[in-house]
Parts: structure tokens; C-alpha cells; sequence
């Protein structure tokens, strides 16, 4: 029995196979334990990364505020920029027109609606689409400053002269132009005096170019430090 016992343990040892002592576990039960009890690399580090990531979200929100922060300061100028345009046009043809009423109403209504298009228009246009990646810096400073020549100069312009009009009908302060030449009528009554409009044109003009690649330059370092960041 003994040599058939010695025999046997000789095949299996010739097979690969080694004969297990007693109380000992086989080593593929023992690595399956240690692996089982040892601690999963996966959750330490997103254990780890979790403060890395909120310090990350942390620093762009940061960077985001102080960028809309800076914009709004540029937008809130450009409105009043556009605000100072109404009061300019409103007086030139109030003086055409020789119109003395409802000063109060038409100045106010020059002041504020140039003032709140040109930076909802701004806002719609330029910001909102920078900040989507829609437009380059080409046509951040174009739109930029077509919203100056538009909101900030030709609306308050359309804007006085039709209210202004209207008020020269309505109280006679000027002969009435012949039907169906009204819009020419009122030109050329107030061609000279309209010329000093050029002076806000060209303001608006460089201030929305100026605005636009400022704008665009903020929203560029923005990016580069939260990618930066990353």
C-alpha cells in the first residue's frame, strides 16, 4: 500500500499537480480571498478625484462670473451710449420741428427704448451665440458693431423723427407737407440739422468694433484657463 500510495503521489507530481498538506487551502482559493478582501483601487480614486473635480467645477464657475461680470459693465456702456444717441436726435428734430410739447415723454421714451434694444440685441446676437461657439471673432466685431450703427444711431433717429412728427401735425408748429410727400417733406426740412448725427454714428461705429474684440479676447482667455484647468 505504501508503494502504490508513493507511486501515485510520483503521476501526480509528474502531471503538474502538487499534493496539498494538511490545513492548507489551495493558493487559487487563497489569491480569490486576498483579492476579495483587498480594497478596490477604482473607488480610491474616485474617492480621490471627488475634490479635484468640485475644486475644477468650483474654478470655472469663477472664471464664468467674473467674464459675464465684465460683459455686463461693456453691454450696460454700449446701452448708454445708445441712450445718448435718443437725446441727441430727440433735440435736433424737436428744434426742426419746433415742437415745445410733451418734452418730458418724448425724452424719456428716447432714453430708455434705445437703451433696452441695444442690449436685449446684444445680448440675442453676440453674447448668447458667443458663448454657444456659433460666431469668430470677425463676426463677434461686426454684429458688435452693426448693433451700435442700428440700435445705437438709426433707431433713435427713425424713433425722434417719427414721434417728433407727429407732434409737429398734431399742434401745427410747422406747414403741412403735401399728400404723399411727407417722408421727403420732412427730410428736407430737417437735412441740415440731421448731419450732426454723424458724430454718434462714427462714436457707435469704434465703440462696437472696440467692445466686440474686447468681448471676444475675454470670452478666448476664459476658455483657455478653465481648459487650462482640465
Amino acid at each position: 500500500m505504501a508503494a502504490l500510495g508513493r507511486e501515485a503521489g510520483a503521476d501526480l507530481k509528474d502531471a503538474g499537480v502538487v499534493p496539498l498538506r494538511a490545513g492548507e487551502a489551495p493558493k487559487d482559493t487563497r489569491m480569490a480571498a486576498y483579492t476579495h478582501g483587498q480594497r478596490s483601487l477604482s473607488l480610491g480614486d474616485a474617492k480621490f478625484r471627488r475634490p479635484m473635480v468640485i475644486e475644477i467645477i468650483e474654478k470655472k464657475f469663477e472664471y464664468l462670473r467674473k467674464e459675464k461680470t465684465l460683459n455686463i459693465y461693456g453691454t450696460v456702456f454700449f446701452g448708454t451710449a445708445a441712450s445718448f444717441s435718443g437725446i441727441i436726435a430727440n433735440f435736433i428734430f424737436r428744434h426742426c420741428f419746433k415742437v415745445k410739447h410733451d418734452a418730458l415723454r418724448t425724452y424719456a421714451s428716447l432714453t430708455t427704448l434705445p437703451f433696452l434694444s441695444t442690449i436685449v440685441t446684444y445680448k440675442l446676437l453676440v453674447t448668447d451665440a458667443l458663448y454657444s461657439g456659433n460666431i469668430s471673432q470677425e463676426n463677434c466685431v461686426l454684429r458688435s458693431s452693426l448693433i451700435g450703427i442700428v440700435c445705437g444711431v438709426l433707431y433713435p433717429c427713425g424713433l425722434a423723427f417719427s414721434k417728433n412728427g407727429r407732434l409737429a401735425v398734431k399742434y401745427h408748429t410747422v406747414p403741412l407737407p403735401p399728400k404723399g410727400r411727407v417722408l421727403l417733406y420732412w427730410v428736407l426740412l430737417c437735412q441740415t440739422e440731421i448731419k450732426a448725427m454723424m458724430i454718434p454714428l462714427v462714436f457707435q461705429t469704434v465703440f462696437g468694433i472696440f467692445n466686440g474684440l474686447q468681448h471676444y479676447a475675454r470670452f478666448e482667455s476664459t476658455l483657455e484657463k478653465t481648459v487650462h484647468e482640465d
